[in-house]
Protein backbone atom coordinates (compact mmCIF):
# COMPACT_ATOMS: atom_id res chain seq x y z
CA UNK A 1 0.00 0.00 0.00
CA UNK A 2 1.33 3.39 -1.30
CA UNK A 3 -0.49 7.05 -0.68
CA UNK A 4 0.25 8.30 -4.15
CA UNK A 5 -0.37 12.32 -5.07
CA UNK A 6 0.13 14.49 -7.56
CA UNK A 7 3.69 16.66 -6.49
CA UNK A 8 4.66 19.75 -7.89
CA UNK A 9 6.96 19.93 -10.35
CA UNK A 10 9.43 21.76 -7.64
CA UNK A 11 9.10 19.11 -5.76
CA UNK A 12 11.79 16.03 -5.20
CA UNK A 13 8.76 13.36 -5.22
CA UNK A 14 7.49 14.73 -8.52
CA UNK A 15 10.54 12.42 -10.02
CA UNK A 16 10.71 10.00 -7.33
CA UNK A 17 7.63 8.88 -7.27
CA UNK A 18 7.35 7.63 -11.18
CA UNK A 19 10.40 5.47 -9.77
CA UNK A 20 8.67 3.95 -7.05
CA UNK A 21 5.97 3.01 -9.40
CA UNK A 22 8.17 1.60 -11.85
CA UNK A 23 10.51 -0.77 -8.93
CA UNK A 24 7.16 -2.24 -7.31
CA UNK A 25 5.92 -3.21 -10.36
CA UNK A 26 9.56 -4.88 -11.46
CA UNK A 27 9.41 -6.00 -8.37
CA UNK A 28 6.55 -8.28 -8.30
CA UNK A 29 7.09 -9.58 -11.40
CA UNK A 30 10.75 -10.62 -10.52
CA UNK A 31 8.23 -12.15 -7.52
CA UNK A 32 6.12 -14.02 -10.19
CA UNK A 33 5.58 -17.40 -9.25
CA UNK A 34 6.88 -17.61 -5.79
CA UNK A 35 4.29 -14.90 -4.19
CA UNK A 36 1.23 -13.50 -4.27
CA UNK A 37 1.69 -9.87 -4.40
CA UNK A 38 -0.94 -7.52 -4.80
CA UNK A 39 -0.15 -3.81 -5.38
CA UNK A 40 -2.93 -1.13 -3.68
CA UNK A 41 -3.14 2.56 -3.67
CA UNK A 42 -4.73 4.90 -1.26
CA UNK A 43 -5.52 8.44 -2.82
CA UNK A 44 -7.15 11.30 -2.18
CA UNK A 45 -10.35 11.70 -5.67
CA UNK A 46 -8.11 14.50 -7.09
CA UNK A 47 -5.07 12.31 -7.34
CA UNK A 48 -6.32 8.83 -8.76
CA UNK A 49 -5.05 10.10 -12.12
CA UNK A 50 -1.44 9.26 -11.18
CA UNK A 51 -2.00 5.96 -9.66
CA UNK A 52 -0.50 3.84 -12.75
CA UNK A 53 -3.34 1.52 -13.92
CA UNK A 54 -1.91 -1.94 -12.63
CA UNK A 55 -2.13 -0.45 -9.03
CA UNK A 56 -5.83 -1.16 -7.30
CA UNK A 57 -6.83 2.06 -6.42
CA UNK A 58 -8.88 1.46 -2.61
CA UNK A 59 -12.02 3.82 -1.64
CA UNK A 60 -11.00 7.22 -2.04
CA UNK A 61 -9.46 9.26 1.04
CA UNK A 62 -12.25 11.58 2.55
CA UNK A 63 -10.38 12.83 5.93
CA UNK A 64 -7.40 14.81 6.39
CA UNK A 65 -5.96 16.45 9.21
CA UNK A 66 -7.25 19.72 7.97
CA UNK A 67 -10.90 18.42 8.93
CA UNK A 68 -9.64 18.11 12.95
CA UNK A 69 -7.49 21.02 13.95
CA UNK A 70 -6.75 24.48 12.98
CA UNK A 71 -3.39 24.81 11.16
CA UNK A 72 -2.21 28.33 9.51
CA UNK A 73 -0.39 26.69 6.63
CA UNK A 74 -2.91 24.22 5.26
CA UNK A 75 -1.36 20.91 3.77
CA UNK A 76 -4.08 18.43 2.83
CA UNK A 77 -2.55 15.11 4.48
CA UNK A 78 -4.41 12.12 5.32
CA UNK A 79 -4.63 10.26 8.67
CA UNK A 80 -2.40 6.78 8.41
CA UNK A 81 -4.92 4.98 10.42
CA UNK A 82 -7.44 5.30 7.19
CA UNK A 83 -4.73 4.26 4.65
CA UNK A 84 -4.07 1.15 6.80
CA UNK A 85 -7.88 0.42 7.08
CA UNK A 86 -8.21 0.27 3.22
CA UNK A 87 -5.13 -1.78 3.13
CA UNK A 88 -6.48 -4.53 5.74
CA UNK A 89 -10.25 -4.38 4.41
CA UNK A 90 -9.69 -4.46 0.65
CA UNK A 91 -7.03 -7.31 0.48
CA UNK A 92 -7.27 -10.44 1.92
CA UNK A 93 -3.40 -11.23 1.96
CA UNK A 94 -2.05 -12.44 5.14
CA UNK A 95 0.82 -10.42 5.51
CA UNK A 96 0.40 -6.51 4.53
CA UNK A 97 2.95 -3.86 3.41
CA UNK A 98 2.58 0.02 4.08
CA UNK A 99 5.66 2.09 2.54
CA UNK A 100 6.33 5.84 2.21
CA UNK A 101 5.96 6.52 -1.67
CA UNK A 102 9.28 8.29 -2.00
CA UNK A 103 10.18 4.55 -1.25
CA UNK A 104 11.47 2.34 -3.83
CA UNK A 105 12.32 -1.21 -3.92
CA UNK A 106 15.22 -3.90 -5.59
CA UNK A 107 14.42 -6.52 -7.65
CA UNK A 108 14.22 -9.33 -5.08
CA UNK A 109 12.01 -7.56 -2.52
CA UNK A 110 8.88 -9.41 -2.46
CA UNK A 111 10.91 -12.64 -3.08
CA UNK A 112 12.99 -12.53 0.47
CA UNK A 113 9.91 -10.59 2.38
CA UNK A 114 8.31 -13.64 1.58
CA UNK A 115 11.53 -15.36 3.01
CA UNK A 116 11.28 -13.52 5.87
CA UNK A 117 7.43 -14.33 6.85
CA UNK A 118 7.92 -17.98 6.25
CA UNK A 119 11.15 -17.86 9.24
CA UNK A 120 8.05 -16.79 11.59
CA UNK A 121 8.09 -13.09 11.93
CA UNK A 122 4.63 -11.66 12.54
CA UNK A 123 6.11 -8.38 11.66
CA UNK A 124 9.35 -7.00 10.73
CA UNK A 125 10.61 -3.03 9.05
CA UNK A 126 13.18 -2.80 6.51
CA UNK A 127 15.41 0.07 6.53
CA UNK A 128 16.18 1.93 3.20
CA UNK A 129 19.65 2.14 1.20
CA UNK A 130 20.62 5.90 1.32
CA UNK A 131 20.95 6.72 -2.70
CA UNK A 132 22.52 9.98 -4.69
CA UNK A 133 20.18 12.37 -5.92
CA UNK A 134 21.28 12.22 -9.55
CA UNK A 135 18.74 9.44 -10.29
CA UNK A 136 16.03 12.02 -9.82
CA UNK A 137 17.33 13.05 -13.20
CA UNK A 138 18.19 9.97 -14.62
CA UNK A 139 15.36 7.23 -13.70
CA UNK A 140 17.17 4.52 -15.33
CA UNK A 141 16.00 1.37 -12.54
CA UNK A 142 19.25 -0.56 -14.04
CA UNK A 143 21.29 1.85 -12.73
CA UNK A 144 19.43 2.37 -9.09
CA UNK A 145 20.29 -1.30 -9.00
CA UNK A 146 23.89 -1.42 -9.59
CA UNK A 147 24.11 1.17 -6.44
CA UNK A 148 23.60 -0.65 -3.11
CA UNK A 149 24.02 3.35 -1.65
CA UNK A 150 24.44 3.87 2.07
CA UNK A 151 22.76 3.06 5.33
CA UNK A 152 19.72 4.80 6.95
CA UNK A 153 18.32 4.17 10.39
CA UNK A 154 14.98 4.95 9.93
CA UNK A 155 11.89 3.45 9.56
CA UNK A 156 9.80 3.81 6.36
CA UNK A 157 8.96 0.37 5.02
CA UNK A 158 6.37 -1.73 7.47
CA UNK A 159 5.35 -5.49 7.29
CA UNK A 160 2.72 -7.20 9.25
CA UNK A 161 0.19 -9.74 9.95
CA UNK A 162 -2.94 -8.73 9.22
CA UNK A 163 -4.55 -9.93 12.59
CA UNK A 164 -2.43 -7.34 14.41
CA UNK A 165 -4.36 -4.09 12.61
CA UNK A 166 -7.25 -4.20 14.67
CA UNK A 167 -4.96 -4.17 17.79
CA UNK A 168 -3.02 -0.84 16.11
CA UNK A 169 -3.43 2.76 18.23
CA UNK A 170 -2.54 5.10 16.14
CA UNK A 171 -4.80 7.96 17.17
CA UNK A 172 -4.85 11.18 14.75
CA UNK A 173 -1.51 10.64 13.59
CA UNK A 174 -1.05 12.02 9.49
CA UNK A 175 1.36 11.03 7.32
CA UNK A 176 3.92 13.33 5.45
CA UNK A 177 5.19 14.67 8.76
CA UNK A 178 7.59 13.27 11.44
CA UNK A 179 6.06 10.92 14.53
CA UNK A 180 4.46 8.49 11.91
CA UNK A 181 7.69 6.33 11.77
CA UNK A 182 7.84 6.51 15.73
CA UNK A 183 4.12 5.81 16.01
CA UNK A 184 3.66 2.79 13.64
CA UNK A 185 7.14 1.05 14.26
CA UNK A 186 5.97 1.41 18.18
CA UNK A 187 3.00 -0.22 17.79
CA UNK A 188 4.81 -3.28 16.06
CA UNK A 189 7.33 -3.62 18.49
CA UNK A 190 4.60 -3.68 21.08
CA UNK A 191 1.83 -5.53 19.50
CA UNK A 192 3.92 -8.48 17.35
CA UNK A 193 4.46 -11.77 19.17
CA UNK A 194 8.05 -11.96 17.13
CA UNK A 195 9.44 -8.55 15.57
CA UNK A 196 12.69 -8.31 13.91
CA UNK A 197 14.50 -5.15 12.54
CA UNK A 198 15.86 -6.16 9.38
CA UNK A 199 18.47 -2.97 8.92
CA UNK A 200 21.41 -3.78 6.58
CA UNK A 201 19.53 -5.23 3.84
CA UNK A 202 19.79 -3.96 0.35
CA UNK A 203 15.70 -4.00 -0.38
CA UNK A 204 14.33 -0.68 0.03
CA UNK A 205 16.16 2.80 -1.75
CA UNK A 206 15.54 6.19 -1.25
CA UNK A 207 16.95 8.74 -3.50
CA UNK A 208 18.61 11.52 -1.53
CA UNK A 209 21.14 10.83 1.07
CA UNK A 210 20.43 13.10 3.85
CA UNK A 211 19.48 11.24 6.89
CA UNK A 212 17.35 13.84 8.60
CA UNK A 213 15.24 15.59 6.45
CA UNK A 214 14.41 19.76 6.77
CA UNK A 215 11.81 19.54 9.66
CA UNK A 216 8.12 19.92 8.17
CA UNK A 217 6.02 22.77 9.33
CA UNK A 218 6.21 23.11 13.13
CA UNK A 219 2.15 23.25 13.76
CA UNK A 220 2.17 19.89 11.69
CA UNK A 221 5.72 18.71 13.87
CA UNK A 222 3.82 19.40 17.33
CA UNK A 223 0.77 17.89 16.01
CA UNK A 224 2.11 15.02 15.66
CA UNK A 225 4.30 14.70 18.76
CA UNK A 226 0.78 15.50 20.31
CA UNK A 227 -0.74 12.42 18.80
CA UNK A 228 2.17 10.35 19.49
CA UNK A 229 2.50 11.07 23.51
CA UNK A 230 -1.45 10.53 23.03
CA UNK A 231 -1.21 7.00 22.00
CA UNK A 232 1.73 5.63 24.26
CA UNK A 233 -0.85 5.05 27.14
CA UNK A 234 -2.76 2.99 24.83
CA UNK A 235 -0.07 0.55 24.30
CA UNK A 236 1.58 0.90 27.86
CA UNK A 237 0.36 -2.35 28.78
CA UNK A 238 2.26 -4.15 25.83
CA UNK A 239 5.59 -1.81 25.93
CA UNK A 240 8.50 -3.39 27.31
CA UNK A 241 11.85 -2.21 26.61
CA UNK A 242 13.31 -5.97 25.87
CA UNK A 243 10.67 -5.30 22.61
CA UNK A 244 12.87 -2.49 21.64
CA UNK A 245 15.95 -3.25 18.54
CA UNK A 246 18.93 -3.32 20.16
CA UNK A 247 17.87 -4.13 23.68
CA UNK A 248 20.39 -6.89 23.73
CA UNK A 249 23.44 -4.76 23.96
CA UNK A 250 24.85 -3.80 26.92
CA UNK A 251 23.28 -1.38 28.95
CA UNK A 252 25.50 2.17 27.81
CA UNK A 253 25.75 0.23 24.05
CA UNK A 254 22.26 0.20 23.53
CA UNK A 255 21.57 3.80 25.12
CA UNK A 256 23.57 5.41 22.90
CA UNK A 257 21.93 3.51 20.27
CA UNK A 258 18.63 4.78 21.17
CA UNK A 259 19.87 8.04 21.66
CA UNK A 260 21.48 8.74 18.50
CA UNK A 261 18.36 6.75 16.40
CA UNK A 262 15.58 9.44 14.41
CA UNK A 263 12.67 6.93 15.38
CA UNK A 264 12.99 5.60 19.12
CA UNK A 265 12.07 8.57 21.73
CA UNK A 266 14.61 8.77 24.63
CA UNK A 267 12.05 9.86 26.69
CA UNK A 268 10.35 6.62 26.27
CA UNK A 269 13.22 4.69 26.56
CA UNK A 270 13.95 6.62 29.71
CA UNK A 271 10.25 5.69 30.74
CA UNK A 272 10.82 1.77 30.01
CA UNK A 273 13.58 1.55 31.52
CA UNK A 274 12.72 2.80 34.70
CA UNK A 275 9.72 0.45 34.99
CA UNK A 276 12.03 -2.48 33.93
CA UNK A 277 14.47 -1.28 37.10
CA UNK A 278 11.66 -0.88 39.45
CA UNK A 279 10.43 -4.46 38.78
CA UNK A 280 13.65 -5.69 39.34
CA UNK A 281 14.31 -3.87 42.20
CA UNK A 282 10.70 -5.44 43.71
CA UNK A 283 12.20 -8.96 43.37
CA UNK A 284 15.81 -8.08 44.94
Amino acid sequence: MINPFIADTSSDLYAAQPITFESMLYARKMADGIVDVKLLSAQYEEDATIVPKEFTQTKHLQKSVLDYQHFEKKIKLPFLLDILERLYNESNANYLIYTNVDIGLYPDFYVKVNEFINQGYDSFIINRRRLSSKYLDNSSLQDIYLDKGKSHPGFDCFVFHRNIFPKLKLEGICIGVPFIEISFSQNLFALSKNFRLFDNEILTFHIGEEIFKKRASKEYFKYNQAQFWKLVPLLKSEMTIKKFPYSNLPWVFRIIKWGLHPCIPIRLVAILEWRRLKKLLHFI
